[in-house]
């Protein structure tokens, strides 16, 4: 791969110069790779003293997590557990982002907690 310079644009009088740099175009600025990927996985969650359940397909999956379209509104930090209906395997997770609500469900962003190194089936 060809590395390219960084040209940055000269400092104009009366600013302030900044030491904080982007990063070239086209650097990985995630913790893994990422990859497009429709895995079956069940949900299961404490809300209210009660056990709610739920089916999805991810849409993006990564060694830490995925990216899933759901018609339940989860909040952010909601603790829950996800398996892998393919391999049956599962791991403790948490809701770290939510996005819109699409006509299918809410977009969300799902972190697993120590997951093992092969959850998803797939070479990552």
């Amino acid at each position: 791969m060809v590395q390219f310079p960084i040209r940055r644009a000269p400092v104009r009088p009366g600013e302030k110069k900044t030491n904080t740099t982007s990063p070239p175009h086209g650097t990985e600025q995630r913790r893994g790779v990422r990859l497009n990927s429709c895995v079956p996985i069940a949900l299961e969650w404490n809300s209210g003293g009660e056990i709610h359940h739920g089916e999805a397909k991810t849409r993006v999956i990564g060694h830490y997590g995925c990216l899933v379209v759901i018609p339940l509104d989860l909040a952010v930090e909601q603790r829950l557990q996800l398996t892998n209906l393919t391999s049956s395997e599962s791991s403790p997770a948490v809701v770290v982002w939510r996005g819109s609500k699409r006509p299918e469900g809410w977009e969300l962003g799902i972190e697993l907690i120590n997951p093992g190194m092969g959850f998803w089936g797939l070479e990552l």
